[in-house]
């Protein structure tokens, strides 16, 4: 990061007449620019849908080195009206692989990975803690939530975009000071992220209750008012002078814009970070034995335990008929046919945890990615207060690890 002043001008329009002409010449000549800094930059884009569509343009137009863009969901009939990456030909298929695969051809510049998923099951903490900026697209409080954590774990600055009709936010939340994304939310917002957690083993249909109003105008206002936010931080651009802790509210209907400043909330439990200095990196396909291990002399004690970042169900337990059945799967993917009894068909109970001890003989032998969990991930070790954090595949380089996540 740099301390330069973004406007050493005073207020004046200031250009380098001294840049060398060439694909960026024309935003090289802002003097504050550093094209070579974008270079080296890899930026993850959640969500490829309308946001998701105009962030990765913007990104690869600007040549940022490496992108990274994760969705579960497939090109649908609908989405032709406002993802400009997206063609009739394409339905059916994973928006990230084809949003990858039309990027890419924008700048032959900029490596553009698609990631076919929920970014849940598919981009490790440690991903995040690689990637040099997040820029979410995504269309539920929960996804927001669960990115905006996993940012401020790992320290990674999260510029967030939600649109609806000709109206839009921007915010951006640069961790460890400030608000966070959860210091934003207010009861009504907890209370529904609650209910999309309760309703978990609702089908994908059920949790559908309508359409979102979008346009084609306001997604491309929006994430590019994103994106000059993530261009400024990755420039190290002074706070004051950026979204940090602040939203940027647009109605195009009424042309109104205007920014609100957030409070942090100092007892909201997003503000959770995880210290680099008690991190290391261990191989991905370690038992949960060998990582029992390896906390063990990380902290320096034999009474430790470790903790998941997801909460992971390890069997179901029918109270009907008494039967167990094994199920090793993230909660969050969990449908009505999982957790449904083999032997009797009645709903069962799923068994949930994000604790392994040296008791858990049945987990031991397990392997992080036999739980449903995604690559990349951490694994804490712990003792009371204190812990420490194995990043799972962490001597890989990071755009390695993607590319691996990709395949």
């Amino acid at each position: 990061m740099t301390d330069r002043d973004p406007d050493p001008a005073g207020g004046r329009l200031t250009v380098d007449p001294d840049a060398r002409d060439g694909r960026y010449h024309r935003q090289s000549l802002i003097t504050w620019w550093e094209q070579p800094r974008l270079a080296r930059a890899t930026v993850l884009v959640v969500g490829a849908g309308a946001l998701g569509n105009e962030l990765v343009k913007s990104c690869v137009l600007m040549g940022v080195g490496t992108v990274v863009v994760v969705d579960l969901d497939v090109v649908e009939d609908s989405n032709l009206s406002r993802c400009i990456f997206f063609r009739s030909s394409d339905e059916g298929r994973p928006k990230a692989a084809v949003v990858a695969r039309e990027a890419a051809a924008l700048n032959p510049d900029v490596t553009v990975v698609g990631v076919v998923g929920d970014v849940r099951s598919t981009v490790g903490l440690g991903i995040v803690a690689d990637v040099d900026l997040v820029l979410g697209g995504v269309d539920n409080r929960e996804a927001r939530l669960h990115v905006g954590q996993a940012c401020w774990k790992t320290g990674t600055p999260y510029v967030d975009g939600a649109i609806e009709g000709l109206q839009g936010v921007v915010r951006a939340f640069v961790p460890p000071d400030g608000p966070c994304y959860e210091c934003t939310m207010n009861e009504r917002d907890h209370q529904l992220v609650a209910a999309r957690r309760s309703c978990a083993l609702l089908s994908h249909e059920e949790l559908i209750t309508g359409k979102v109003p979008t346009t084609a105008t306001t997604a491309a206002v929006i994430a590019g008012i994103q994106v000059q936010e993530g261009i400024k931080l990755l420039h190290g651009i002074a706070a004051d002078d950026t979204l940090a802790g602040r939203g940027f509210a647009f109605n195009g209907l009424t042309h109104d814009s205007y920014v609100v400043s957030y409070p942090r909330r100092e007892q909201c439990l997003s503000h959770d970070h995880y210290d680099p200095a008690r991190t290391s990196p261990v191989a991905g396909d370690a038992s949960f034995a060998e990582l029992l291990a390896l906390g063990r002399g990380a902290l320096g004690r034999e009474d430790v335990t470790l903790e998941t970042e997801l909460d992971v169900a390890i069997a179901i337990d029918c109270g009907s008929c008494g039967t167990r059945a094994p199920l090793l799967r993230p909660l969050h993917e969990l449908r009505p046919a999982d957790v449904r009894c083999p032997a009797c068909g009645r709903d069962a109970t799923p068994q949930l945890r994000h604790r392994i001890g040296p008791d858990d003989d049945e987990l031991l032998a397990r392997r992080p990615g036999d739980l449903g969990l995604p690559p990349g991930d951490a694994i804490t070790v712990r003792h009371g207060l204190d812990r420490w954090h194995l990043m799972l595949d962490g001597g890989r380089p990071p755009i390695e690890r993607l590319r691996a996540v990709a395949a």
